[in-house]
């Protein structure tokens, strides 16, 4: 300082700008950020394309007050090339994605079929779920769909911006027992003999504790262990013997008696269940249109995913491929309308590129026909999704479903998958920061 300081003025520029220069360490230090998501965009491509592709979904609502609701709806359908590496949906549960528990789930079904135990889900067939969301927390929260597989983890849905008002204070969960009891707040339920346990093991333990750390601890100890004619009969006394005896014959008088009280307040307990439920799936619907991946490549400097296909229609009416989704990214055929009339218009923009699909014959397919198209889905959602990273999986297999419509409306869906090469040069000189390519 005295180097530096040669004048008053200097040494306070001097400080200023130390804190100046601390204080932005401080603060990204000290003060969290908000998280506005949980990293959905984080899971590898593979567990996205392949595994639960959730169509149909809707939110009842954008905005709630706390202890108001909001019931999300859909499908999703487990996709029949599963990843080898991941185990098979044996034990699946279904749950909601949420920055913690900002809202309260108190209703969930899986083909109407209430979901509050884990279920055994099939490949290649459809679901329907319905879950029932309570807002507990105020905030602007990013609400998903989400199913649980036991050893490979979440498998998430879209997600919706949910927006909850009011006081956390004001949150209630009322509930009525199998035995007719009703309890005003579950939140707050039971909190008082909570504590009351937790506090009592915390005395004992402590009790305890102090009980060796009253004495010294370290030398005359080590002195009675390693030194000849070392007194060791002063490392447990008969009183800490008589201590410890009286201790154990209290706990197990706590015990057996907090059993007894909880047993006479509660006399009619149902354990956690630990089955499973049984849920059909759908009725199995055959796909109407084969779809035979060719070719596919992901152009890097193009954002661009292309396909080359054969589609066959073995239905008796005619088949206009209408949408590509994959990822929760929902490519929409722009010329077909009756895809187009299946856009919410809720429903999150982030998900809905606006380049859409392109598809080389968009005429419907007729009855027995048979033909090669070229599709292409470009967007930046590649990237910004982190779908792109696909190309440095070693199995870089894309997988997807394709919604068809015939002139009435109807839809069927046809799975698509095939590997995909990736291309990472372009006559156009497109770039990733220039992808409409020219001069840039």
């Amino acid at each position: 300082m005295r180097t530096f300081c040669f004048r008053k003025s200097s040494c306070v520029r001097v400080i200023l700008s130390a804190a100046a220069a601390i204080m932005p360490i401080g603060i990204l230090t000290f003060v969290p950020d908000a998280a506005l998501a949980h990293g959905e965009r984080n899971q590898e491509p593979f567990l996205r394309m392949r595994t639960a592709h959730f169509y149909d979904v809707k939110w009842s609502t954008n905005e709630i007050p706390v202890n108001g609701e909001i019931v999300v709806t859909g499908k999703f359908r487990l996709f029949p090339i599963w990843p080898v590496n991941l185990p098979l949906p044996e034990a699946a549960f279904l749950g909601n994605g949420t920055p913690g528990p900002v809202l309260a789930r108190t209703e969930s079904y899986i083909n109407g079929v209430p979901a509050i135990q884990s279920t055994k889900l099939e490949l290649n067939r459809d679901y329907e779920f319905k879950t029932v969301l309570k807002g507990r927390v105020p905030g602007h929260h990013h609400v998903h769909p989400m199913i649980n597989v036991m050893g490979a983890g979440p498998l998430l849905g879209p997600g919706n911006w949910l927006t909850v008002t009011g006081n956390e204070s004001d949150f209630k969960l009322p509930i009525k027992t199998l035995s007719g009891e009703t309890i005003d707040n579950l939140e707050t339920w039971g909190l008082g003999r909570v504590f009351f346990w937790h506090g009592l093991w915390v005395a004992i333990a402590i009790v305890w504790l102090v009980w060796w750390l009253r004495r010294p601890l370290l030398l005359p100890r080590f002195r009675a262990l390693t030194e000849k004619g070392g007194d060791q009969s002063q490392l447990v006394t008969s009183t800490d013997r008589l201590f410890g005896a009286g201790l154990l014959v209290a706990t197990i008088l706590i015990v057996f008696f907090g059993f007894q009280a909880t047993d006479t307040a509660y006399p009619r307990t149902v354990p956690l269940q630990g089955s499973r439920a049984t849920v059909e799936p759908l009725s199995e619907v055959p796909e109407q249109v084969k779809v035979v991946v060719n070719k596919s490549n992901y152009d890097v400097p193009g954002r661009s995913l292309r396909m080359n296909v054969t589609l066959t229609n073995n239905g008796s009416t005619s088949a206009q491929l209408g949408e590509f989704l994959t990822s929760n990214q929902r490519f929409i055929n722009h010329e077909v309308s009756q895809a187009m009339a299946t856009v919410d218009p809720n429903y999150p923009k982030e998900l809905l590129p606006p380049n859409g699909l392109k598809v080389s014959d968009s005429r419907p397919l007729k009855p027995g026909e048979t033909k090669t198209v070229d599709i292409e889905a470009a967007d930046a959602a590649w990237e910004t999704e982190r779908l792109s990273s696909l190309i440095n999986d070693p199995d870089n297999t894309l997988g997807g479903l394709l919604f068809f419509y015939d002139e009435h409306g109807k839809r069927t869906i046809s799975n698509v998958s095939g590997p995909m090469v990736p291309v990472f040069t372009d006559p156009d000189n497109r770039t990733a920061e220039n992808p409409k390519g020219g001069p840039g």
